[in-house]
This record gives structure tokens, C-alpha cells and sequence, in this order.
């Protein structure tokens, strides 16, 4: 059966990964509303396309930091990636150095940095960073990642802990035994175990630092040249005080609806902090990318690129690197069709009145 959609590379992985692993890569946080909601927002933007423009040679390339992208998505960091395929991160930021994509790399992965950047050396890599209790090891894997010439640091600012997963709960969540935390020695390496609820929550509850505030940013800036992102804004307050610590850029995310429900859908959050900071700063998006209508929304409302983050692991799990490369090749597509539809030949031709959202329309 030939796969068409990201739904598709779903089906194929719920039915390939172990019952720990699936709940813990698509559970939300409480009731789930927000991660429902994550999709169904986009669902509720109706697009305007406009006739009779040459679309016969398209370009979707664009410049992130002044590197260039061959389009408009990357893949967001997604913890412990090995419990979905032996090909891990790996494969993942092989899949998307092929696709010309950015890859970012979660401090929680079981492949080191320096592994990953051995593995894929022509991937544009950044590192996703939590800031831990002991400041020596966080400096430590800022050097690191410097060394192994990642090209940004991106600050998860949404999660001094972990929200209530409740699956993970019920399942007592753990890394399975043959894997680690490979960014990491000891306590560090081994710490999701447990005897009692989820593992993970009591490994960041141990680990990271619950105290750190913008201030933390400055103490971050000290530490390295690569460009600092921080990852979790969801209003225009804190986008604005992300431009005053000096932050070059901003994703927008709810953290795939994993920390707080009822939050409001990434691409709901987006056009106030667009409004706040988007001509100072990169904004971004992730959280609900499903279809290329989806990644071209986005863009409308200012996000000068997106990032997935379980569509990645859902190919991964269906075939390794080769799902990845399908399943980034079957967005891609998708999000180039929906530039031709919509008399789109390039992205700054992408603008905001191409959306409504649906109150506009008469209620038939």
C-alpha cells in the first residue's frame, strides 16, 4: 500500500511500536484537549488562493539565520528516538539533511551529539538544550554541541517540569534497559526508571532546574556565539521579553500539547507573537503540522518556517531513515501543490490575507 499522508505513516507506526513507546510519543498532557486542538485550529483557517499567476517553476527555499533551507520545514527534537527504530536520531537527521531540512536534537536523545554529528555530517543541526540543576553540565554540553558544530541552541522554556501524561502514568513509564540517555553519564544516562509513576517526570524533577528565569538567558548568552532560540512561547509577552534577552529567535509550541492542557493550539498563538517581535526576530512554529495546507497557514500568519515532531518519529518507526525520507517527501508534495494551487511561486508571495479564519465566512 502505497503512503499518501502523514495519517497514513500513523496507521503504519501504531501498529509497529511497542505500547510504552506509542503512548509515550502521542500522549498529551490532562484531558488532551490542546493536543486535539494542536490539529483541529488549522482546520478552522480557510485559505484564499488567487488565479491566473505563473506557477510553473516554483521555489520554496528559504534562509533560516542565513543558512539556506531547500524548504520550509524541519524536524523538532523528540526525546529517546531509538525506541521507535534502531536508526534513531540518526536516521532522522540523515532523512533530514537529504530533504534539506534542519534537524534539532533533543538533550533527552539516545544517540550523543557527537555520535549524531559523525552520523550526519551534511544535516544543518541545532541542539535543543534543558538547563540542569548542576550549571557545570549544562556548560559542559554547550561546549559540546559548539564543538560538534550544531548551529544553534534552542532554550525549551515551557517545562521547569514535566505535565501530567497520564498514559505515561499508567504505564510507569521507562526507557527500555538497552538504551540510554547517550548525551549523558550515570545518574544522568540511566535516570528514567521507576518504581512508581512516570519515570520521566521524576528524571527532569530530579535533574532540571525549576528556577531558572529570563535572567538565565543572559547567563546562557556568556556561554556561546551560536544563536540562541527559545522554544515553548506561546504570548506576546514573552516573545517580547525573548527579543529584550537578546534571544534571535522564537518558537512558537504548547511542547506537542505535553505540559499544560487546555493551552491555545501553536498556530492560534502564533499571530500575536508575529505581531510582538516577528520583524526583530525568527519565528517559528511546531505543534499540528500535518499537510502541506497546514505548513502554508503557518507561513501566511508570519512563521517564517515550521518543524514536526511526531510525523518524523511516525516514519521512523514505519522505516527507519527510508520512512523519514518518504514521509518527508509525501509533505513536501503536498505543501507544493498547495503553492500552485493557491498562485503561489515562492514564499514571500505567501501573505496573510491567503487566510481567514472560518467566522468569516457566512454560516450556511
Amino acid at each position: 500500500m502505497e503512503l499518501v499522508c502523514v495519517e497514513d505513516f500513523e496507521l503504519q507506526a501504531d501498529r509497529k511500536l511497542e505500547k510504552i513507546a506509542k503512548d509515550y510519543y502521542k500522549s498529551g498532557a490532562g484531558d488532551q484537549f490542546s493536543l486535539r486542538l494542536n490539529r483541529e485550529a488549522f482546520k478552522k483557517l480557510r485559505l484564499r488562493p488567487r488565479c491566473l499567476r505563473d506557477v510553473s517553476q516554483l521555489d520554496i527555499s528559504c534562509k533560516i539565520f542565513g543558512q539556506q533551507q531547500k524548504w520550509p520545514l524541519g524536524i523538532a527534537p523528540t526525546a529517546m528516538q531509538k525506541m521507535a527504530h534502531p536508526d534513531g536520531e540518526i536516521g532522522n537527521a540523515r532523512a533530514a539533511g537529504k530533504a534539506g531540512s534542519i534537524f534539532i536534537l533533543s538533550t533527552l536523545s539516545t544517540t550523543s551529539l557527537e555520535d549524531l554529528a559523525a552520523g550526519a555530517p551534511d544535516t544543518n543541526k541545532w541542539f535543543q538544550l534543558y538547563i540542569y540543576k548542576d550549571r557545570s553540565l549544562t556548560e559542559k554540553i554547550v561546549r559540546r554541541a559548539e564543538k560538534a558544530n550544531f548551529q544553534a541552541l534552542v532554550l525549551t522554556v515551557d517545562a521547569p517540569i514535566f505535565g501530567h501524561r497520564r498514559a505515561d502514568v499508567r504505564n510507569k513509564f521507562s526507557l527500555p534497559a538497552h538504551l540510554s540517555l547517550a548525551n549523558f553519564k550515570g545518574e544522568q544516562a540511566n535516570g528514567v526508571i521507576t518504581e512508581g509513576g512516570s519515570g520521566i517526570n521524576e528524571y527532569v524533577a530530579s535533574q532540571f532546574d525549576p528556577s531558572i528565569t529570563w535572567q538565565d538567558i543572559a547567563w546562557l548568552k556568556k556561554l556561546t556565539h551560536l544563536p540562541i532560540v527559545v522554544k515553548g512561547v506561546l504570548t506576546a509577552e514573552d516573545a517580547v521579553l525573548a527579543r529584550e534577552f537578546g534571544c534571535a529567535g522564537v518558537i512558537v509550541s504548547n511542547h506537542g500539547a505535553r505540559q499544560i492542557d487546555t493551552v491555545p493550539a501553536s498556530i492560534e498563538a502564533l499571530p500575536e507573537v508575529v505581531n510582538a517581535v516577528g520583524n526583530d526576530m525568527v519565528v517559528m512554529l511546531d505543534g499540528g503540522i500535518m499537510q502541506g495546507n497546514d505548513i502554508f497557514k503557518a507561513l501566511a500568519l508570519g512563521a517564517k518556517t515550521v518543524f514536526i515532531g511526531r510525523p518524523a518519529v511516525y516514519g521512523l518507526a514505519y522505516n527507519g531513515q527510508k520512512g523519514v525520507e518518504q514521509l518527508l517527501g509525501v509533505l513536501r508534495k503536498d505543501f507544493e501543490i498547495t503553492m500552485a494551487l493557491t498562485g503561489c511561486q515562492k514564499l514571500t508571495d505567501i501573505k496573510s490575507a491567503m487566510v481567514a479564519h472560518e467566522s468569516t465566512y457566512a454560516k450556511l
